[in-house]
């Protein structure tokens, strides 16, 4: 809780009365040794598109040695028996300085995905930022959490009519943000899915954005452009594929296999689902478009930090998108003081990437961070 008069931590003091009791954390406290559990449970598949990042993952291994470089300097003697955890943002207050990033394909590892963890975010108060490559649609989110913030993530599509419902259904939602993801206009190059041939898209996983979609559905007969793909050798992988893509597909699994709806849904999905021609001057379509705050998320350069002032937009997330995008690229608290100095207090300027603990979250703030996100580790 916020502001609250303790002379020791309410969680640390509960995990301690109940180890006196022979009870121990069900879940484990170190997020290394979290991790470690993970790998002793997940399928290949779910750790390869969760842990894996682009390339050789260096990008990953910077995010996290940039926050070993940044180091804590302590103060003492100061009255610290009531701590103030609130941060405000576009005149909401959160209980605390982070909030929850968009993950995308939950499903992978959790039978109630998003939802499970909007019902977590709405019981402690923390911001949920809900993900564009969601398994459970935005309005199923926003009914698990009452009044609680949330932001929709997007993924700018190639199709216009598209991104309008989805800002539309965002705002219908109760969304108070729409973060548009800026450096994933095309899908980075991830060695780890990659060598095991495995993209959750294509079996029907992370699409429930989409196929809840009005507009979308509506378009999932229509012709693509371009030649049909060639027919494809029947294999047993491919009959698990076409069952796990008709399953996702809202109703009759059958009626989905027989009428041919859910392969054509993937394929509609993956013929419109980036757009790498995005630049600077489609902003003023969206800003145009909606009333909600806009925030660009995936800003490093300050120079771009200083478009995005001239652009009108309302926040920054400063983010190499956990090292999923661009193998070599700066860790992403290295390139928050530069970002903060462009944009010189004319916007709240948020972070994620390589957030781990309590201490990392402190580091950014401090460093001048309205707010951080958190993805991998819940």
């Amino acid at each position: 809780m916020s502001n609250e008069p303790s002379t020791t931590p309410r969680r640390q003091s509960e995990i301690y009365f109940n180890g006196a009791r022979g009870i121990r954390p069900r879940v484990p406290i170190d997020g290394t040794r979290l991790e470690d559990a993970a790998r002793g449970v997940l399928s290949p598949l779910a750790l390869s598109y969760i842990a894996g990042g682009a390339g050789s993952e260096s990008t990953m291994r910077e995010n996290r040695e940039a926050f070993e470089r940044w180091r804590i300097v302590p103060r003492v003697l100061r009255d610290v028996s009531r701590r103030d955890t609130t941060r405000t943002l576009f005149g909401r207050t959160w209980n605390t300085p982070f909030y929850l990033s968009p993950i995308g394909v939950l499903e992978l590892m959790h039978p109630e995905a998003d939802v499970a963890v909007a019902r977590a975010a709405a019981e402690r108060g923390v911001l949920m930022v809900f993900s564009n490559q969601a398994s459970a649609s935005m309005e199923a989110c926003a009914a698990a959490m009452g009044d609680s913030p949330r932001w929709f993530q997007l993924y700018w599509s190639k199709d216009d009519e598209l991104v309008d419902s989805f800002v539309s259904r965002a705002e219908l939602c109760g969304c108070e943000a729409i973060v548009v993801t800026v450096d994933t206009t095309w899908l980075g190059w991830r060695t780890r899915d990659l060598e095991l041939g495995s993209l959750p898209f294509l079996a029907g996983q992370g699409l429930a954005q989409y196929l809840n979609d009005p507009v979308f559905m509506r378009k999932v007969h229509d012709p693509l452009p371009g030649p049909a793909p060639a027919q494809a050798r029947v294999t047993l992988g491919a009959l698990r594929t076409a069952f796990s893509q008709a399953k996702a597909v809202p109703g009759s699994t059958l009626a989905n296999l027989r009428s041919g709806t859910s392969l054509k849904a993937v394929r509609r999905f993956t013929a419109t689902y980036a757009r790498p021609s995005l630049t600077w001057s489609d902003l003023a379509y969206l800003r145009n478009r909606t009333k909600l705050k806009i925030l660009l998320k995936g800003i490093q350069h300050p120079d771009d930090a200083r478009r995005a002032v001239d652009a009108g937009v309302d926040g920054v997330i400063v983010s190499n998108h956990g090292g999923r995008q661009v193998d070599g690229a700066i860790g992403s608290l290295d390139a928050l003081p530069a970002v903060l100095e462009a944009i010189g207090g004319a916007m709240p300027v948020l972070m994620d990437s390589g957030v781990r603990t309590g201490a990392d979250v402190y580091k950014a703030i401090a460093l001048g961070a309205t707010a951080v996100g958190i993805g991998r580790p819940f």
